[in-house]
């Protein structure tokens, strides 16, 4: 009875061994994952720092080359007004080129109220105005037909 016990005993070490080696390689297993998560991890966040960061240096590229100012000039009165102000605290030529020549259109559209001339005087300015907006949209710095040249001259100080 005694060898029965003692191989009983050597059944049981055996059986606590593998279950040892098994909780070994099981955290092992375990641990090699978690260090693989860590590093995906780590990756995610240095791919969407510089994802991040792209998109900062392209939101500063956009407000930097006043084209946006440049559109802004267009819409409205109070467009232009707001465009004066973003363009005064990042002054651009693009910008301001388009701040001179909507200046120019908008005091050309008062003398629109004139009689009899003044609806042809009108429909001019809108086709100029949408000239105007179509070449700020292309990035391009082009007068208005007309008068744009006197615009740059007449309105510099802006």
């Amino acid at each position: 009875m005694s060898d029965d016990n003692k191989d009983l005993g050597n059944d049981l070490n055996d059986m606590l061994d593998d279950a040892k080696d098994n909780a070994r390689k099981a955290g092992d297993k375990i641990s090699q994952k978690a260090n693989e998560f860590s590093d995906d991890a780590k990756e995610f966040g240095r791919d969407a720092k510089r994802a991040a960061d792209d998109f900062g240096n392209d939101a500063k590229e956009v407000f930097s080359d006043g084209k946006n100012v440049a559109i802004i000039a267009h819409i409205t009165f109070i467009g232009w007004i707001i465009a004066i102000v973003m363009n005064s605290s990042n002054k651009t030529e693009f910008g301001s080129f388009y701040i001179r020549q909507t200046l120019g259109l908008v005091l050309l559209m008062f003398l629109a109220w004139i009689p009899f001339l003044g609806w042809i005087l009108g429909l001019i300015v809108i086709v100029a105005w949408i000239m105007s907006i179509i070449a700020a949209l292309g990035g391009e710095m082009k007068p208005t037909f007309l008068f744009g040249k006197q615009f740059q001259e007449w309105f510099k100080g802006l």
